[in-house]
């Protein structure tokens, strides 16, 4: 009988090792499901703040161009249609 004990006791602590070691496996697994998820997730955010990055310069840059005279000449011939004097217009039949 008690062989039998011994033997039915070990039999139960091997179970539950083994549904430990499972159960250990499984989360492991879905662990690293989600961390590569996670670093897809993160190049993508990266690629964005590039391209914001990007669209920031742009924008610094057209403000800075909003700034000069030239951009006012530019304003001043295709929205108001002026030009100096001695310059000479030549306009299309659109």
């Amino acid at each position: 009988m008690r062989r039998y004990k011994a033997r039915s006791s070990m039999i139960a602590i091997g179970f539950v090792l083994f549904m430990l070691l499972a159960m250990v496996l499984i989360k492991g697994y879905n662990l690293k499901i989600k961390c590569n998820s996670y670093k897809a997730r993160l190049a993508q955010l990266e690629k964005e703040i590039e391209a914001e990055k990007q669209r920031a310069d742009e924008i610094e840059e057209y403000t800075k161009y909003t700034e000069t005279k030239k951009y006012i000449e530019d304003i001043a011939k295709d929205k108001l249609g002026m030009v100096y004097e001695n310059e000479i217009v030549f306009k299309s039949d659109d």
